[in-house]
């Protein structure tokens, strides 16, 4: 039958199906149920057939939505051939998540990534197209697995087209999708559909089916086949959606009582084999149950069969008889089911619990258990239900509340904050040890990092460590390091900080133990930046450390202002991230190395390493972290003279920190503006930006960030004539400079002395500060060249000023700092000199995504090995290494690694 009124959305289809084979993209069709989204994905793959497509099919359905990976096995199954070609721990995820190895936990992102590799090397033969329907039923692994995947087809000949229905919430609902709306069909189109269905229907009939059905294709069907000559009662009494259920609940009584109970087993089954449902229901029912006894349900077009499986005519045939369903039917027809599923035991598990009509401990220990073989498979959603079935029939009160909290435990894991609420609520009905009330305060403050969550934020979190540290020290280390990062996202003032420091002694864990150092720089990063850089920097992790102990480390270091350790402790934690595809974490290793570049100079890894963590952290669902990392990369634009970028980029940072008070990101966007008022002479402005970074009262003051930015605000000073204003924050920033070591304090500090100093004495403080070691920090050397030129030419001593300004020309133009490159031009200018233009490299040609790829290849990296590191198939390394040579000049890796060497 032809598909009516969906012209517009079809031509989308048709054109995202033509497109070169270079190209892919990701469609999610949205409607109100029984608008046509099923049609449309039929109609869809018979055009994609036509083109040449090769067509992978995948459906959620409701009783299967706890089964980890349950979708993803439809998807892959045409494709099992190709998994033996999969990179070794690629495989391993991949089997495991399938329940075909039984191998540690995979990382949705590391199956993931299998995927993509599956689905590329299938593409190279002919292009793919992925149908899933009814996503709101798919479980949760496979969701994330192709919300993945969907953001990374843009440049393989993939296309992947979804359908869920209105007023579900999906992880593939994201901005990387083309969203294709399916609204009601017009009157006309309304009524040509009915003519075909119905034809006989009286006038009055007519015209009152076509008001009800609003538009709705299956309500044109479907009620024109229950409409009676008299007035139907439940025609106008109730919604749509209930209409069509009564609709379907009306055939249904029609059918033979055998008929009724093989439709009720297979409604409840989570698995469309017809053997189990006609086994289940001979013992549900006691009488002969077979395709005979199906057949009327066949007839009556509410099932029909697919070899041995049964497919419901449309979803809310299932609705329909779970709502008319008796409870003790119900519960009858679970333990028929469970009776025959001995094969299956986690299977057979489910439908036990859910025949249960009383607490019963054997089958709550049984579900926890399969919870945590679920999680060991990567299925954490499937754990989630399985523990808070556990809990509903534990027969120990504790037993419920700790089933409880670790269901919670997983629900923090997934991003689901109104799923720990409910599971919390519930644990706070019984009666909780102390442990466990600690427990849940902490579950309650584990999004947006605790800022929205603790009222008295740090000060409570370290009381109620300290009140199990005795009973449970895990725990309490664990509340404690939640109380360090809040000193860090929010502001305890100097009494909560101390507290929590005082808290962490006392557990009196070892020196060099990466959880105490990581406390002790977040919540002292002055008075512990001494201990924690000298303990750091001899810290020698275990074999196979899994990554978090680095990330740890790495942004301990960076707040106490040990750049370049922060750098080396990212790049080691980082591998091991990457290669468990644990993306959460290796956000903040990454976005640690980020940050750390910019302060250092090395603008060329902070392109790459910026983009990435920012990537990250939003498919990750890190909201903060996603506003820190955009508020980095707005002071990574300011660097490079974008200036409207970098507004823009600052603007977006603030308008996720400023209502939650997260002081890392308005310090840093408040940094970004002040770099761009910096580098295009607005100098008042740009004092007035560094100034909030060192007034306590506002909320843009950090304590460990403001810590990078003496030069910056004393450089603004001096050229809008606002040194009375600088001395005392200058004065406050020596004094914590006899405190702690940071280096990029003190290499700082050295450069203000001389700018701030007289004219008689300034001469020598410039010499000394050159004189410093500042290898590991070009950018400060580089202003240090500019600021002596700088004041040497307005003494008038023009000849020596050209030697420290061609210095700091060249060192900026290296660097990739353009505005500061200019102003040093200019300089040379006024000194009598004129300087050839920079000329233009990798990082003014290239998007950060292509110069990532560029540095991995220029390090010799096979396409497959950058594809593994950046979670991208080989194929699209490959397409982007293609369209990059022609940009940069070049034909080989040889003369790649040239131009990257130019930019270390």
């Amino acid at each position: 039958m032809e598909l009516i009124g969906r012209d517009d959305q079809l031509d989308l289809l048709r054109r995202l199906l033509a497109e070169p084979r270079s190209h892919g993209s990701a469609v999610l069709v949205r409607g109100a149920p029984g608008i046509g989204k099923t049609a449309l994905l039929a109609e869809t793959a018979t055009l994609a057939e036509g083109l040449g497509h090769r067509v992978l099919r995948t459906s959620g359905v409701e009783a299967e939505s706890d089964i980890p990976y349950a979708g993803l096995q439809l998807v892959l199954r045409p494709l099992a051939a190709g998994a033996a070609e999969l990179a070794t721990p690629h495989r391993q995820a991949l089997d495991t998540a399938l329940g075909l190895a039984g191998a540690g936990v995979p990382d949705v992102f590391l199956v993931g990534l299998a995927v993509l590799n599956l689905l590329a090397d299938a593409a190279a033969v002919a292009p793919v197209l992925v149908l899933v329907d009814d996503v709101q039923w798919l479980d949760d692994a496979t969701v994330s697995v192709l919300a993945f995947v969907a953001r990374r087809v843009g440049t393989e000949p993939v296309v992947i087209v979804g359908a869920a229905r209105d007023g579900y919430r999906s992880r593939l609902n994201s901005d990387e999708l083309t969203s294709v709306p399916l609204g009601p069909l017009t009157d006309g189109q309304a009524a040509e559909i009915l003519a075909d269905q119905a034809p006989d229907l009286r006038p009055t009939a007519h015209r009152r089916l076509l008001a009800e059905a609003a538009g709705n294709p299956l309500a044109l069907t479907e009620l024109s086949r229950s409409l009676r000559a008299s007035a139907d009662p439940y025609m106008s009494q109730l919604p749509l959606t209930e209409r069509l259920e009564q609709a379907f609940t009306d055939r249904l009584e029609t059918l033979p009582d055998i008929t009724r109970s093989l439709l009720r087993i297979a409604a409840l089954n989570d698995s469309p084999s017809l053997p189990e449902i006609y086994r289940a229901t001979r013992l549900f029912t006691g009488t002969t149950a077979g395709a005979p006894e199906l057949d009327p349900a066949v007839r009556a077009r509410l099932v029909h069969v697919v070899g041995g499986e049964l497919r419901f005519g449309h979803p809310l045939m299932r609705s329909a008889i779970h709502q008319t369903m008796p409870t003790g039917v119900r519960h009858a027809a679970h333990a028929a089911l469970a009776a025959v599923l001995w094969e299956h035991p986690d299977r057979q598990l489910r439908h036990r619990a859910a025949a249960a009509d009383e607490p019963e401990e054997t089958v709550a220990a049984a579900l926890e258990d399969a919870a945590h073989r679920a999680a060991r498979r990567g299925g954490i959603a499937a754990a989630v239900t399985a523990l808070e079935q556990a809990a509903a029939l534990s027969e120990d009160a504790d037993r419920r509340v700790e089933r409880l909290l670790r269901a919670a435990d997983f629900a923090v894991e997934l991003g689901r904050p109104e799923t720990v609420t409910r599971l919390l609520d519930q644990a706070l009905t019984g009666p909780l040890s102390r442990r466990q009330h600690a427990t849940v305060v902490w579950l309650r403050g584990s999004f947006d990092e605790g800022l929205h969550s603790h009222a008295s934020g740090a000060n409570s979190l370290t009381a109620l460590a300290e009140e199990i540290a005795a009973e449970d020290r895990a725990l309490a280390l664990r509340i404690l390091w939640s109380a360090a990062q809040l000193c860090f996202w929010s502001d305890p003032g100097p009494e909560g900080r101390r507290t929590v420091l005082a808290a962490v002694e006392r557990l009196e864990l070892d020196e060099l133990d990466p959880w105490r150092l990581a406390i002790c720089a977040y919540a002292a990063p002055v008075d512990r930046g001494t201990f924690v850089l000298e303990r750091a920097r001899h810290v020698a992790l275990k074999d196979g450390d899994d990554g978090r102990a680095y990330r740890m480390l790495s942004t301990a270091s960076l707040l106490v202002g040990g750049f370049d350790l922060a750098r080396a402790f990212s790049a080691a934690g980082a591998e091991p991230l990457r290669a468990q595809g644990r993306l959460g974490l290796l956000a903040r290793t990454v976005g640690a190395d980020a940050w750390s570049a910019l302060v250092v100079g090395d603008l060329g890894a902070a392109i790459a390493t910026t983009e990435e963590s920012r990537r990250l952290a939003r498919e990750t669902s890190q909201t903060m972290m996603y506003a820190l990392m955009t508020a980095t990369a707005a002071k990574l634009a300011a660097l490079r003279g974008e200036v409207d970028s970098a507004l823009g980029l600052a603007e977006e940072a603030e308008e996720i920190g400023l209502p939650a008070g997260a002081r890392p990101v308005l310090a840093t966007a408040s940094m970004a503006r002040g770099l761009a008022a910096l580098g295009t002479g607005r100098f008042e402005e740009a004092f007035g930006h560094f100034r909030r970074l060192h007034d306590p009262a506002d909320p843009a003051f950090q304590v460990a960030l403001r810590l990078t930015t003496a030069v910056d605000l004393v450089d603004a000073a001096v050229h809008c004539g606002r040194l009375e204003l600088v001395f005392p924050v200058v004065a406050e920033l020596e004094e914590i400079a006899t405190v702690t070591s940071a280096p990029v304090l003190h290499a700082d500090l050295r450069l203000v002395r001389a700018l701030l100093a007289a004219d008689e004495d300034a001469d020598p403080l410039f010499a000394d500060a050159l004189r410093a070691d500042l290898g590991a920090w070009p950018l400060i050397r580089a202003r240090t060249h500019l600021a002596y030129g700088e004041w040497l030419r307005r003494r008038r001593r023009s000849v020596e000023s050209r030697d420290h300004l061609r210095a700091a020309r060249d060192m900026f133009d290296a660097l990739g700092v353009i505005p500061w490159g200019q102003r040093a031009r200019r300089e040379l200018r006024a000194a009598g000199e004129t300087s050839r233009r920079r000329a233009p490299d990798a990082r003014d040609q290239l998007t950060a995504h292509e110069l990532q790829i560029v540095q991995l290849a220029a390090d010799g990296l096979t396409n497959r090995e950058i594809g593994q590191r950046l979670y991208l198939s080989h194929r699209t390394v490959s397409s982007h290494l293609h369209r990059i040579f022609p940009k940069l000049g070049v034909a080989s890796r040889t003369e790649l690694r040239t131009v990257v060497s130019a930019l270390r």
